[in-house]
Protein backbone atom coordinates (compact mmCIF):
# COMPACT_ATOMS: atom_id res chain seq x y z
CA UNK A 1 0.00 0.00 0.00
CA UNK A 2 2.68 2.59 0.86
CA UNK A 3 3.58 2.15 -3.24
CA UNK A 4 0.66 4.51 -3.69
CA UNK A 5 2.67 6.79 -1.91
CA UNK A 6 4.79 8.93 -4.32
CA UNK A 7 7.31 11.87 -4.25
CA UNK A 8 7.35 15.12 -6.11
CA UNK A 9 9.93 13.92 -8.30
CA UNK A 10 8.02 11.05 -9.40
CA UNK A 11 4.69 13.33 -10.81
CA UNK A 12 5.69 14.00 -14.00
CA UNK A 13 6.37 10.58 -15.11
CA UNK A 14 3.64 9.30 -13.76
CA UNK A 15 1.27 11.59 -15.34
CA UNK A 16 3.03 11.39 -18.70
CA UNK A 17 2.23 7.59 -18.72
CA UNK A 18 -1.17 8.29 -17.02
CA UNK A 19 -2.05 10.39 -20.28
CA UNK A 20 -0.09 8.22 -22.99
CA UNK A 21 -2.52 5.47 -21.64
CA UNK A 22 -5.46 7.52 -22.10
CA UNK A 23 -6.53 7.65 -18.45
CA UNK A 24 -8.73 10.26 -17.20
CA UNK A 25 -6.87 12.05 -13.45
CA UNK A 26 -9.22 12.90 -10.86
CA UNK A 27 -7.25 14.97 -8.05
CA UNK A 28 -8.29 15.87 -4.71
CA UNK A 29 -6.56 17.78 -1.76
CA UNK A 30 -6.69 18.68 1.66
CA UNK A 31 -5.65 18.44 5.39
CA UNK A 32 -7.51 15.35 6.53
CA UNK A 33 -6.01 16.03 10.42
CA UNK A 34 -8.26 13.91 11.18
CA UNK A 35 -9.70 11.70 8.56
CA UNK A 36 -13.35 10.79 8.69
CA UNK A 37 -16.43 9.36 6.83
CA UNK A 38 -16.94 12.37 4.82
CA UNK A 39 -13.39 12.53 3.11
CA UNK A 40 -14.41 8.98 2.46
CA UNK A 41 -17.25 9.09 0.86
CA UNK A 42 -15.77 11.98 -1.00
CA UNK A 43 -12.96 10.27 -2.37
CA UNK A 44 -15.27 7.43 -3.32
CA UNK A 45 -16.97 9.49 -5.49
CA UNK A 46 -14.49 11.26 -6.95
CA UNK A 47 -13.16 7.95 -8.08
CA UNK A 48 -16.37 7.84 -10.26
CA UNK A 49 -15.33 10.58 -12.28
CA UNK A 50 -12.35 9.22 -13.37
CA UNK A 51 -9.51 6.59 -13.70
CA UNK A 52 -7.36 7.29 -11.39
CA UNK A 53 -7.18 9.61 -8.07
CA UNK A 54 -4.88 11.21 -7.24
CA UNK A 55 -5.10 12.69 -3.40
CA UNK A 56 -2.91 15.39 -2.41
CA UNK A 57 -1.73 15.42 1.52
CA UNK A 58 -0.98 18.52 3.40
CA UNK A 59 2.47 18.38 4.80
CA UNK A 60 2.90 18.64 8.48
CA UNK A 61 4.30 22.34 8.01
CA UNK A 62 1.62 22.80 5.43
CA UNK A 63 -1.17 22.02 8.22
CA UNK A 64 0.51 24.11 10.62
CA UNK A 65 1.60 27.10 8.65
CA UNK A 66 -2.32 26.92 7.86
CA UNK A 67 -4.45 25.72 10.91
CA UNK A 68 -1.90 27.04 13.46
CA UNK A 69 0.80 25.76 15.92
CA UNK A 70 -1.17 23.18 17.85
CA UNK A 71 -1.83 21.21 14.35
CA UNK A 72 -1.65 18.69 12.93
CA UNK A 73 -3.07 16.12 15.33
CA UNK A 74 -2.34 13.42 13.01
CA UNK A 75 1.29 12.94 11.19
CA UNK A 76 1.79 13.20 7.42
CA UNK A 77 2.12 9.72 6.86
CA UNK A 78 -0.07 8.55 8.83
CA UNK A 79 -2.82 10.26 7.29
CA UNK A 80 -0.70 9.61 3.98
CA UNK A 81 -0.68 5.31 4.94
CA UNK A 82 -4.33 5.46 6.03
CA UNK A 83 -5.31 6.84 2.52
CA UNK A 84 -3.31 4.46 0.91
CA UNK A 85 -5.65 1.70 2.21
CA UNK A 86 -8.59 2.89 0.65
CA UNK A 87 -9.06 0.89 -2.59
CA UNK A 88 -9.96 4.04 -4.73
CA UNK A 89 -7.37 6.08 -3.98
CA UNK A 90 -4.95 5.84 -6.09
CA UNK A 91 -1.95 7.77 -5.99
CA UNK A 92 -1.35 10.01 -2.59
CA UNK A 93 1.36 13.23 -2.56
CA UNK A 94 2.42 14.84 0.52
CA UNK A 95 3.09 18.36 -0.35
CA UNK A 96 5.05 21.17 1.63
CA UNK A 97 3.41 24.32 0.26
CA UNK A 98 0.47 26.16 1.30
CA UNK A 99 -1.75 25.47 -1.95
CA UNK A 100 -1.97 22.60 -4.30
CA UNK A 101 -1.21 25.53 -6.83
CA UNK A 102 2.38 24.17 -7.40
CA UNK A 103 0.79 20.40 -7.24
CA UNK A 104 -2.15 21.03 -9.99
CA UNK A 105 0.41 22.67 -12.27
CA UNK A 106 2.26 19.54 -12.32
CA UNK A 107 -0.39 16.97 -12.07
CA UNK A 108 -2.69 18.72 -14.84
CA UNK A 109 -5.96 16.69 -13.42
CA UNK A 110 -8.29 16.20 -15.72
CA UNK A 111 -10.62 16.87 -12.68
CA UNK A 112 -10.35 18.41 -9.58
CA UNK A 113 -12.32 17.90 -6.96
CA UNK A 114 -13.12 19.63 -3.79
CA UNK A 115 -16.53 19.56 -1.45
CA UNK A 116 -19.72 21.78 -1.86
CA UNK A 117 -18.53 23.97 1.25
CA UNK A 118 -16.69 26.00 -1.85
CA UNK A 119 -17.93 27.72 -4.58
CA UNK A 120 -16.55 27.37 -8.26
CA UNK A 121 -14.66 30.68 -7.97
CA UNK A 122 -13.51 29.87 -3.93
CA UNK A 123 -11.61 26.84 -5.42
CA UNK A 124 -7.69 27.34 -5.21
CA UNK A 125 -5.90 26.94 -8.66
CA UNK A 126 -9.20 26.79 -10.85
CA UNK A 127 -7.71 28.94 -13.12
CA UNK A 128 -4.81 26.70 -13.36
CA UNK A 129 -6.77 23.70 -14.54
CA UNK A 130 -9.42 25.35 -16.87
CA UNK A 131 -6.46 26.57 -18.66
CA UNK A 132 -5.75 23.37 -20.42
CA UNK A 133 -9.53 22.11 -20.01
CA UNK A 134 -9.78 20.61 -17.19
CA UNK A 135 -12.58 20.80 -14.88
CA UNK A 136 -14.02 21.72 -11.17
CA UNK A 137 -16.42 19.15 -9.84
CA UNK A 138 -17.72 20.03 -6.17
CA UNK A 139 -19.35 16.99 -4.36
CA UNK A 140 -21.74 17.15 -1.74
CA UNK A 141 -20.47 16.89 1.90
CA UNK A 142 -21.58 14.90 4.87
CA UNK A 143 -23.94 17.42 6.31
CA UNK A 144 -22.74 19.06 9.86
CA UNK A 145 -19.45 16.78 9.69
CA UNK A 146 -15.31 18.31 9.60
CA UNK A 147 -12.12 17.68 10.80
CA UNK A 148 -12.93 20.96 12.81
CA UNK A 149 -16.23 19.91 14.08
CA UNK A 150 -14.37 16.74 15.01
CA UNK A 151 -11.91 18.34 17.14
CA UNK A 152 -14.36 20.56 18.59
CA UNK A 153 -16.63 17.98 20.09
CA UNK A 154 -12.96 16.11 21.48
CA UNK A 155 -12.04 19.67 23.06
CA UNK A 156 -9.24 20.18 20.82
CA UNK A 157 -10.06 23.49 18.74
Amino acid sequence: MKDKIRGIDELIPLRKRLKENGKKIVFSNGYYDPLHIGHIRQFREAKKLGDVLIVGVNSNRSVRANKGENRPYMDEKERAEILSSLDFVDYIIIFDELTPINLLGIIQPDILVKGNNYSQEEVIGREIVESYGGKIVLLSMVDGLSSDKILESMGLK
